[in-house]
């Protein structure tokens, strides 16, 4: 986990933000998937949307440092 969060941490905001609506669109396919088949994998909506909350939180932080930077 504390590898996949140095990598997050040294992409970029639009490398981050693209990754994050990818995401975002596969955990949407995934519930509608769910509903009408299964997955072997029961886990794998749970994981996608905690890999999303690490990006999340890596863009805001990456935000606030430019922020900072700024002032």
């Amino acid at each position: 986990m504390k590898k996949e969060i140095k990598e997050l941490k040294q992409k970029t905001i639009k490398e981050l933000e693209k990754e994050i609506s990818n995401l975002r669109q596969e955990i949407a396919k995934l519930k509608i998937e769910t509903k009408v088949n299964p997955p072997k994998d029961t886990n794998l909506l749970r994981k996608k949307q905690k890999k999303l909350a690490r990006l999340l939180t890596v863009l805001t932080e990456k935000k606030e440092e430019e922020k900072l930077k700024v002032k």
